[in-house]
């Protein structure tokens, strides 16, 4: 009796140290706040496809210092709540050194208040809307907002020669970007750019008929319709523009600027006029990451997922910027130097220059947003052809 005592203590005693004990030191543990359901799910759930590819491939050749990284996920479900809970998680139960993520920008916009009460670095990967790193510390973004992208958009139709002195707008009222861009960012840019524009014309993610929007915006007979939207959304758009016979540009920024979408847009979709942050034909890196992305998509049972997003691409980058990050502040994934650590990555990401996938010798301004290239689409005979591009804007960057 006496020895099954003891032995009933040593077993509570190991069980106590056990959940006591800390993170594995030989990893560097890093969390994924990714969307893989609800509304954003077709364009996000990728993401997790391109970050498990920079971490493996990053692994295979020894890791970040010497050790392997350890890839935590979590889905927000496109729920800003939850893009808080899954920072709080990473943060305090994981031990995660730093998050990729979130995607979007109204998620981001909630987490990023909890990352930096808890001083963990956030870079999301889709989260565009401009200004929204500013007055934080520890978030980081390298998207281009899309402000910059469609003033570029718009810039490119003038060198081309394309009319577009009149235009409208159609946005969806019930997604943070798409409702900004609608309402804020183009207007402002078709004034800066001595383009008449009536008032915006709103529709909803949902709206199964929005042949009554599309029918105002054509009373005026604009030479460009721009719509800020999801690519389902501005699916339902360009087919009912084309349905009322508008032959004139549909344009549009980096929200649904997705080269997987041809099959939502059709036929329709000929000569319209896009913006995106990365362009999969640039280079032999962007092309060998888009031939992996193709066969894991296909291995996952997305068959269609053949060409990388900017945001896929994004993300995929990120991983290697923290990577960059990671060994210039000589990590090692001890628990017990987890702030300071958490703490040395962020400074290390301050006057950090990077190449990847999306760009190259990619700088940071002072609010921590990324100065990236833009890349204008043009679909022509149901493909996506380079129009345009526009270097990065560096003279903001800090050293």
């Amino acid at each position: 009796m006496k020895q099954l005592k003891h032995l009933l203590l040593a077993g509570v005693t190991a069980a106590l140290f056990a959940a006591a004990a800390p993170a594995n030191a030989q990893e560097i543990i890093i969390g994924l706040n990714a969307v893989m359901s609800g509304v954003l799910k077709t364009v996000g759930e990728t993401t997790v496809t391109a970050v498990d590819i920079a971490v493996d491939e990053i692994n295979a050749k020894g890791g970040i210092n010497g050790k392997k990284i350890k890839l935590i996920k979590f889905d927000t479900g496109t729920d800003p709540k939850q893009a808080a809970t899954g920072t709080q998680k990473f943060a305090q139960d994981d031990k995660a050194l730093a998050i990729v993520g979130p995607f979007s920008s109204g998620e981001a916009a909630v987490a990023f208040p909890v990352g930096e009460r808890l001083g963990i670095v956030q870079i999301p990967n889709a989260a565009s809307t401009p200004g929204l790193t500013k007055g934080f510390n520890y978030a980081w973004r390298l998207t281009a907002d899309e402000g910059t992208q469609f003033t570029r958009l718009i810039k490119t139709l003038a060198k081309k020669n394309i009319k577009h002195d009149t235009a409208e707008i159609l946005y969806v009222s019930d997604e943070r970007v798409s409702n900004i861009s609608g309402t804020n960012f183009y207007p402002a840019i078709f004034k800066a750019n001595n383009v008449k524009f009536g008032e915006p014309i709103a529709f909803q993610l949902k709206s199964f008929d929005v042949s009554p929007q599309v029918a105002q915006a054509l009373e005026r007979k604009p030479d460009v319709v721009a719509i800020a939207g999801t690519p389902d959304s501005a699916g339902k758009m360009i087919k009912e523009l084309r349905r009322q016979g508008f032959t004139g540009r549909v344009i549009g920024s980096q929200i649904f600027a997705d080269p997987n979408s041809l099959e939502l847009f059709g036929k329709d979709a000929d000569g319209m006029i896009i913006v995106a942050g990365f362009w999969w034909d640039r280079t032999d890196a962007t092309r060998a990451f888009t031939k992996k992305f193709a066969a894991l998509n296909a291995e996952r049972n997305l068959p269609t997922k053949k060409i990388p997003h900017h945001t896929d691409a994004q993300a995929y980058d990120i991983v290697y910027l923290l990577k960059q990050a990671m060994e210039k502040a000589k990590v090692t994934g001890d628990p017990a130097k987890l702030a300071e650590e958490r703490t040395a990555i962020n400074a290390a990401l301050k006057g950090i220059t990077f190449t990847g996938i999306t760009g190259d010798n990619t700088c940071f301004n002072a609010d921590r947003d990324a100065r990236l290239p833009g890349f204008v689409i043009e679909i022509k005979d149901m493909k996506w052809n380079l129009f345009d591009s526009w270097p990065p804007e560096t003279d903001s960057c800090v050293k």
